[in-house]
């Protein structure tokens, strides 16, 4: 794959004001990118934007409604023809109980978890291909984690909609080798990251700066799977014993 340098590029990053998202926007201004900073809450976004300035330029958008995505990405293409990096980075994970969990009070958030973490990367990607494949060298990250690979038992949907965005990535890359070679498809796979998500649940996590640090350093070394943290280890465990990688991260 085609190395990347971010200098002068225009990166969109989703849930790029917190967490792995603001480290990501953070690290791409360092290297001399224009970070188009997409996320929920406009707190956190006037906050990123005090403090990157007009290297950061912001948007309101809530990734859960399709016909809010389809027009924001009409406005952002009209905006910032210049785009060239899409970061599909924006997540969330709800802990569940299938069996003794009320559907009534999961039903929400399982569509929220869908349409977040699975519909919103394909839609927003679907829909900036046609400006993305205007330039040379463009780029999509795409952000699953090992989950995707060996799921947890109380974050059943979560795991699904990684596993979906991992298969989906894959095909990705593939069509783009076809009909837009200069459009380079990397996955990041994470491993427990030290974010508001992750608050109470795991031990020895990496740090958002860190994480971001890497994905950006493997999409740079054109990388198709960036392997983050300890998640390098489940290539070869899983063929060493996928039944122990289904223990340890059940």
């Amino acid at each position: 794959m085609t190395k990347t340098n971010f200098k002068g590029k225009t990166a969109l990053v989703t849930g790029g004001a917190r967490g792995i998202g603001h480290e990501l926007t953070s690290q791409l201004v360092t290297h001399g990118a224009h970070v188009i900073a997409v996320g929920r809450n406009q707190s956190d976004l006037n906050k990123i934007h005090a403090e990157f300035g007009d290297q950061v330029s912001t948007y309101q958008l809530d990734l859960t409604h399709p016909e809010e995505v389809t027009q924001f990405t009409q406005r952002v293409t009209s905006d910032h023809p210049g785009l060239s990096i899409l970061i599909n980075n924006a997540g969330m994970q709800v802990e569940m109980d299938l069996f003794t969990d009320p559907y009534a009070s999961i039903a929400q958030p399982v569509f929220n978890e869908v349409a977040l973490n699975f519909v919103a990367p394909i839609t927003l990607t679907a829909q900036l291909l046609p400006v993305l494949r205007t330039h040379r060298n463009a780029l999509i990250i795409n952000i699953t984690t090992g989950l995707a690979i060996a799921p947890k038992e109380a974050s059943p949907v979560y795991c699904a909609t990684k596993a979906g965005l991992r298969s989906f990535t894959q095909s990705l890359r593939y069509q783009c080798q076809t009909s837009a070679p200069h459009i380079e498809v990397s996955e990041a796979i994470m491993t427990l990251v030290d974010t508001d998500m992750t608050s109470g649940r795991g031990k020895r996590k990496m740090s958002s700066h860190d994480a971001a640090v890497a994905i950006l350093k493997g999409a740079s070394a054109g990388k198709p799977e960036i392997w983050i943290g300890k998640s390098a280890l489940l290539p070869l465990l899983t063929r060493i014993s996928p039944r122990l990688v289904r223990r340890i991260l059940r």
